[in-house]
């Protein structure tokens, strides 16, 4: 029992100084072989393909970076590269150069109100009108003291005529000894007092005329006219109020019938900061567009540069000139401008 329990472990004892079977090391030699023949065939295959590929870019050392041409040395003007560049931008409002508040020079009631918002009127245009009925009787009262004083002259005429007839008669009767020296004198001086009395009412047609002229002018102050042709944007009021050239206090007194504004002198004003003023000139080409219509460019021309600064603000009035006019333009619209190239380069955005 003991002997074949001896053979069997002895079977299984690994004998290191046995020698290799040949078949295992022809089985080696044959693995090796074909390891080898692989590795010919994968690098004659990734010859082929590299001579049709682009060579592959060399890496760059983190140390000595890759050194480009230099194409100028100094950068190109903006204005050859982005024809109508914007040097400077800036917002605003529009605005009117011709705009009134129509009222009365008198004070009175209002009649009759002939306008609306949105009307277009014309200079002279007939507005409101005052009650009238008190200075309608001072013109016919002055007229009438014209008529008096004219028929007044017309008496001491005819009468300075027949003064001066009665003077050459006595004239004549006291060369031929009829009559007496005393009659001649008395005639003189009843043509020269007659004289003095038509210069007299003359004079004084002449101050009852001026005053028909005051009460026409004053009658005529009640009717207000438009001052200039534009249109009408706002109605302050109604018949029945009171109007008056200032407040008379108590907030029942109107100041003024309408507001007017001439639509063709719309302009643009801007702010401009002070540090940039000198990138803007009189006659510099502006381009604007309107807050309403954002796609829409309005060619503008720079009008005039407020000579003086707001000190609370740092910047400068700019007034910019609308060269197409367009009723889609209105007043107080606001506006984004840009001032077009005209030789600087930076650019700078102030409408934030």
């Amino acid at each position: 029992m003991s002997k074949s329990t001896s053979e069997l472990l002895s079977q299984l004892k690994i004998d290191r100084d046995a020698e290799t079977p040949p078949s295992s090391r022809r089985g080696l030699i044959a693995a090796l072989v074909g390891a080898c023949g692989g590795m010919l065939v994968g690098a004659l295959a990734a010859s082929l393909l590299a001579d049709g590929a682009p060579p592959a870019p060399q890496p760059t050392s983190a140390i000595e970076p890759a050194l480009a041409p230099i194409a100028s040395a100094e950068p190109a003007p903006l204005s050859e590269t982005i024809p109508g560049a914007a040097v400077l931008n800036a917002s605003g409002y529009i605005t009117a150069r011709r705009m009134a508040t129509v009222s009365a020079e008198v004070m009175g009631l209002i009649t009759s109100v002939d306008v609306e918002e949105g009307m277009r009127v014309a200079v002279g245009q007939e507005l409101a009108r005052l009650d009238d009925a008190k200075a309608r009787v001072n013109l016919e009262l002055a007229e009438a003291k014209v008529a008096v004083l004219q028929a007044r002259l017309d008496s001491i005429t005819a009468n300075l005529g027949e003064a001066r007839r009665q003077q050459v008669r006595y004239a004549d009767l006291s060369g031929k000894h009829y009559s007496s020296r005393a009659e001649l004198t008395r005639s003189e001086t009843d043509v020269q007092s007659l004289q003095a009395q038509q210069a007299s009412a003359r004079a004084d047609i002449k101050v009852a005329q001026l005053e028909v002229q005051r009460q026409r002018e004053y009658l005529d102050d009640l009717t207000i006219r438009a001052p200039f042709a534009g249109v009408v944007t706002v109605k302050n009021a109604q018949p029945g109020e009171i109007v008056a050239p200032s407040s008379a206090g108590g907030g029942f007194t109107r100041t003024g019938i309408c507001t007017i504004v001439d639509m063709d002198s719309l302009e643009i004003q801007v702010d401009v900061n002070e540090a940039f003023i000198g990138r803007v000139a009189t006659g510099q080409k502006v381009r604007a567009n309107l807050d309403a219509y954002p796609d829409w460019d309005i060619p503008a021309t720079v009008a005039a540069i407020i000579p003086t600064a707001d000190r609370a603000k740092a910047t400068v009035r700019v007034r910019i000139a609308i060269d197409d006019k367009d009723a889609r333009i209105l007043p107080d619209m606001g506006v984004k401008v840009a001032f077009l190239q005209r030789g600087d380069t930076e650019i700078e955005d102030l409408s934030k």
